[in-house]
This record gives structure tokens, C-alpha cells and sequence, in this order.
């Protein structure tokens, strides 16, 4: 690990100020991906600028209805909120079906959000990775792929996103909230942050330089039955080859978000309009336009599969 400096920050525009103002450096709250990152070589920020201080550790209830979760609620305390189980119940599965239960404790809501990559080129600093190293190429192109991303890549990278919270939190149409360096804050709807690769993949949001999360919203509750379903190489601890986000109403409408496929959690509306069709005419429709290699071209078949395993106790219950 390189050397860095400290600090700790005592508000939160002080915060993004500090991380704008100076290259290299970066917030730091749980650190749960930041850290191995950094052990690794694969981020070496300068400063580290911990926001951990600053609070934003609540779930409130909004005027709409919806929910307030702030930027440093860890995702045990998110996923087991009583409002959180009875209402949003596709976020608590999404999150209690990733990493172990001491991560869990640990990692952070905006941290989870931002996490980077699995990709094991990505990691592999022998290897050309334009996400990690821009211009260097992709290793993964005409690589071993069958981790990796069927649609929404480009001719610069294959990556996916690696989380399971965004997944349930895009098929709940969640927002981010955010503040800069100036103290201006903005709202971001889920559907907007993660950016798709095209000709710039080392840019994962569309954050701007130091400006800093404090909290992702949560819309008035849909109802309907709440389902996420998780198809992995190993039972527990690892990464989504596929996985399915999914809120149906009892007149088999609804809407459904993809995991493990993209560069971002991967939903699309005219997928979400054909859920009374089936799965399979849900899946054509969100994958229109795939592009898979060969190594992961069974994500497809992979992907209509858990969808119907999703869909079944969700229609039958």
C-alpha cells in the first residue's frame, strides 16, 4: 500500500471541499472495497479524506411516504429496519444475499453503491485494463469473459457491476442524494448514476469531483410481492453470475431489474411492460441488443430461468 494522508471531516461540504480541491484523494466511510483496493495497488489515492464523523446514519420517513436513508447507514441496519422488511422487502433479500454477515456490518449505503468491479483483470495489475488504466486496453476482450457483461459494454470494456443492493434499489426507483464542494445539493434518480462504459470506463457515475452522497430515497412503497433471486458459483459470498430484482402486482404486472449482466444494474421499461407475457418475452426485452462472448453467452438462457424461478412464488404466494 502507497502512503497517504488523513483526515477527518467535520461537515459535509467541508468534506467534498476537501476531496475536490486535492488530486488524488478520496472519501473514505466503511472501506470495505476502498481498502482492498488500495492493499492491492489498484487505488492509490493520496488523501483520504473520512467522512465517517458526519452522521448521516438514519432512516426517516419522507413526506411522500417513501424513506430517507442516509449515506453511512450500514447495509445490516438498512435491510433489517422493520419499515425497510415490510416495504421494500426486494432491498432486504438483495442485501442479505451479498457478502457475510461481518461485511454486511460494515459496509456502508453510499459505499455500496460506489463499489468498483470484480472483474479479475480489473484486479490483475500485470493485465491492460483501460477501467483500471485507461488506454491500456481491455484483457477481457477475447479473454476469459464468463464472469462478465452481455449488454450495455463497449469496445473499451465488459465490466460488470459487481452489487446487489442497486439491483433492488433500481426496481424500487430509488434516487441519490448528493452535496458539493459549494454546498449545492442535487437529487439523482438510481437510473442515472452508474454511467455504461462507452469510451470511458475508468468513469463509473456521474458524480462530479468531490461531490459527496448523503443519502439515497426511497419512493412511497409499490406493494405487490417483492422477490430477488441470486444464481452464483458458490452458495454464499460471492458475486451474481445473474441475478433477478422483482415487484409484482397481483395482476402480473410489475417491474424487474437484472444483476451480474451490465456495467450497472440493468433494467429496461419495455422489459417491465412485458412481464404479463412471460419471462421470456421479459428477458428478449430487456436484452435486446446483447452482445455476449462466447465464453458467457449462457447468461441468456441463465437469465430466463431465474426469472421464471423468480416469477413462480411470486404469482403462486
Amino acid at each position: 500500500m502507497k502512503a497517504f494522508t488523513y483526515e477527518r471531516a467535520t461537515s459535509p461540504a467541508a468534506a467534498a471541499a476537501a476531496v475536490a480541491g486535492r488530486p488524488g484523494a478520496k472519501f473514505l466511510a466503511g472501506g470495505t472495497n476502498l481498502l482492498d483496493l488500495m492493499k492491492l495497488e489498484i487505488e492509490t489515492p493520496t488523501h483520504l479524506v473520512d467522512v465517517q464523523d458526519l452522521k448521516f446514519d438514519r432512516i426517516d420517513a419522507t413526506a411522500d411516504g417513501g424513506l430517507r436513508v442516509g449515506a453511512f447507514v450500514s447495509n445490516t441496519a438498512l435491510s433489517a429496519d422493520p419499515r425497510v422488511m415490510r416495504d421494500y422487502a426486494v432491498l432486504t433479500r438483495a442485501i442479505q444475499a451479498g457478502a457475510s454477515g461481518q461485511l454486511r456490518n460494515k459496509a456502508t449505503t453510499a459505499g455500496n453503491l460506489l463499489q468498483r468491479t470484480r472483474c479479475p483483470y480489473f484486479y490483475d495489475t500485470n493485465q491492460p485494463c483501460n477501467k483500471r488504466s485507461p488506454g491500456s486496453g481491455c484483457a477481457a476482450i477475447g479473454g476469459y469473459s464468463r464472469q462478465l457483461a452481455v449488454i450495455g459494454t463497449s469496445d473499451q470494456c465488459i465490466a460488470t457491476y459487481p452489487g446487489d443492493m442497486a439491483v433492488a434499489l433500481r426496481v424500487l426507483d430509488a434516487s441519490v442524494e448528493t452535496i458539493d464542494p459549494k454546498g449545492a445539493v442535487r437529487t439523482i434518480p438510481l437510473a442515472d448514476f452508474h454511467r455504461l462504459p462507452g469510451k470511458s470506463p475508468e468513469i463509473d457515475t456521474v458524480l462530479a469531483p468531490g461531490e459527496l452522497i448523503t443519502a439515497v430515497t426511497l419512493p412511497r412503497p409499490l406493494g405487490g410481492r417483492h422477490v430477488y433471486r441470486k444464481v452464483r458459483d458458490r452458495a454464499s459470498y460471492a458475486f451474481a453470475l445473474v441475478s433477478v430484482a422483482a415487484v409484482i402486482q397481483p395482476d402480473g404486472t410489475g417491474r424487474v431489474a437484472f444483476g451480474g449482466v451490465a456495467p450497472r444494474p440493468w433494467r429496461s421499461p419495455a422489459a417491465d411492460a412485458a412481464l404479463p407475457h412471460g419471462g421470456a418475452a421479459v428477458v428478449a426485452q430487456a436484452f435486446a441488443g446483447a452482445k455476449p462472448t462466447r465464453d458467457n453467452a449462457f447468461k441468456l438462457p441463465l437469465a430466463t430461468r431465474t426469472l421464471a424461478a423468480a416469477l413462480t412464488p411470486a404469482r403462486t404466494a
